[in-house]
């Protein structure tokens, strides 16, 4: 991407994006369809989504390939125009001598996109082909274990690759150092965004139109900071985050599946570690937080008061959050859409706390 790509340039590349995903979407459903690639519904899920079964899953290969694809070439294009074969590969890779590494590599999070996005697919497939097919996926303790390992590959290429290891406080003008603690940090960001957005995808177009949001909230970070080349990657997904949304909103003719929902959570974990301001993260990405803690205290609270008493109390009618307002008579479309209101305003109010 252009060293010093404009904001128009990102908006044009969110476009192409959005028009390159939306063309093949149809192709896609049709395939999977074929290939009886869809969503097995769990049976302590609400009943209202039981009509839902055998809708193609699996549609985060709708967002991953087009932003692949796009990022790769216009970096192709860009680096190998009038330098030599062994310059171009030295600039490709961020390595040119006197080219800023911090911020300035999207091969960390390309790589992220594209990991998360396999471990994804095979949950999926374990899903829906696996010996439980009961479309509960791998083992827990497989899975979790395999994206901690990915994590910590992560947390060392942005430490030693791009060389960061500080955070930006609002209000402070200068980052704080951690030195190695930063390994340890950006690791449980990348697992736990990655496991907060995979929780908020049980709506049609919820988890998707929130993505969007803070990966735009985060566009207009990076481009503030002067990062461009993540600013055009951050417009990128959003992009294909909408052209995903074309075929995700309510009744859903497609589900993202883990394939695009722990793709998208991990990126953008990894995307908040490259601006510094990851603190902001748990502000963008709110409705994220907020449904994953709803999960973790009612699953925490259940187990307690069952310890106690020998018998389990809940806190919320269902977790994640969204089950629990459906199930105070919320339409699936009214919880989608004021979700998305809060993303909303919590995406504005994070890129304000950056600007101080």
């Amino acid at each position: 991407m252009q060293e010093q790509a404009p904001m128009p340039f990102a908006l044009a590349l969110a476009t192409v994006s959005f028009l390159l995903a939306v063309i093949w979407g149809r192709p896609l459903i049709n395939l999977l369809k074929r290939r009886g690639i869809g969503k097995k519904i769990r049976i302590e899920g609400p009943n209202s989504h039981q009509v839902k079964m055998g809708t193609p899953t699996m549609g985060g290969i709708m967002i991953l390939v087009p932003v692949f694809v796009i990022t790769v070439v216009l970096n192709l294009a860009n680096f190998l125009s009038g330098v030599s074969w062994g310059k171009a590969i030295l600039r490709i890779f961020n390595f040119a001598e006197g080219s800023p590494l911090i911020g300035k590599s999207i091969l960390v999070p390309l790589l992220v996109l594209v990991s998360f996005g396999i471990l994804g697919a095979r949950d999926d497939l374990a899903g829906i082909r696996g010996k439980r097919g009961d479309g509960h996926g791998m083992l827990g303790r497989f899975k979790a274990s395999y994206q901690v390992i990915l994590a910590f590959i992560t947390a060392l290429g942005l430490y030693f690759f791009l060389d960061l290891h500080s955070v930006a406080i609002p209000g402070v003008a200068l980052k704080i150092n951690l030195g190695l603690i930063y390994i340890p940090i950006a690791m449980f960001i990348v697992v736990g965004s990655s496991n907060a957005v995979n929780l908020t995808d049980g709506l049609d177009g919820l988890a998707g139109s929130t993505a969007a949001v803070a990966f735009a909230a985060y566009g207009v970070i990076a481009h503030l900071q002067g990062q461009y080349p993540l600013m055009s990657f951050c417009f990128t997904m959003v992009g294909a985050l909408f052209a995903f949304l074309w075929y995700n909103g309510h009744p859903a003719e497609l589900f993202m599946g883990d394939t695009g929902a722990l793709a998208i959570g991990a990126t953008l974990g990894v995307v908040a570690l490259m601006t510094g301001q990851w603190l902001l993260l748990p502000v963008v990405g709110l409705v994220f937080v907020g449904e994953a803690l709803s999960d973790i205290l009612q699953v925490s609270y259940f187990k307690w008061t069952k310890k106690r008493t020998g018998q389990g109390k809940r806190i919320f009618k269902m977790a994640p959050l969204h089950h629990h307002f459906e199930l105070l008579g919320w339409s699936e479309t009214q919880v989608v859409q004021r979700f998305f209101l809060i993303g909303m305003l919590a995406g504005m109010f994070g890129v304000a706390l950056a600007l101080l």
